[in-house]
């Protein structure tokens, strides 16, 4: 009888967890696209972001379920995965500062908008299940809410350079931000995966 509620929570996080995963996969390939016609820093680290929340909620559906030590394990694996935008930006930045060109200010400001919306509701539907499942949906969660903010400030680049500053720079910064950010994530789901499979220890 105990375990009841706890199938109960596992079975709705199931079908919250694909809804975001589709949700995520879908606006990787918009903002990529983007991205890639107007050569902006800050769309492609984010669209890198998107394919790893992609990749981040099969990875907690396949562990759902799992022992307190077998999602501590994946959850550090996890935390590897959330490099991955850091590294994508800080690349694609480098390749901005040898060619600064702005990007197209209205395609920028118009797909940040959509990330936004994309990730604001992911992370409303992640908040419910933010303490079930441990380091994984933890992961998840920070992941969507870290996002909403970084999909502020690319929103914030494009309008800067569309009525401000015709630069390149407002978007290399903003992409830098993002790679910080997914820096910071990445060491906050270690340290919980770190504690949950020191707690699972016998």
């Amino acid at each position: 009888m105990s375990s009841a509620p706890a199938e109960q929570g596992d079975a709705g996080l199931r079908r919250l967890v694909r809804i975001v995963a589709f949700l995520n996969l879908a606006y990787f390939g918009i903002e990529f696209s983007v991205a890639a016609a107007i050569g902006s820093v800050s769309l492609f680290a984010d669209s890198v972001d998107f394919l790893e929340d992609a990749f981040v909620n099969a990875l907690i559906l396949l562990a759902i379920g799992w022992s307190a030590g077998r999602r501590a394990k994946v959850g550090m694996l996890l935390a590897g995965i959330l490099l991955a935008p850091a590294v994508a930006a800080l690349w694609t930045a480098w390749d901005k500062f040898l060619l600064p060109v702005p990007p197209a200010p209205v395609p920028l400001a118009m797909t940040g908008t959509g990330a936004l919306l994309v990730n604001g509701a992911c992370a409303v539907l992640l908040a419910r299940y933010r303490h079930h499942g441990g380091s994984l949906t933890r992961a998840a969660f920070l992941s969507a809410r870290n996002d909403v903010l970084a999909n502020v400030a690319i929103v914030a680049a494009g309008l800067l350079t569309a009525y401000l500053w015709l630069s390149a720079w407002p978007d290399v910064i903003v992409g830098l931000v993002i790679a910080g950010m997914n820096l910071d994530a990445a060491r906050d789901v270690w340290a919980a995966a770190r504690r949950e499979h020191a707690q699972a220890r016998p």
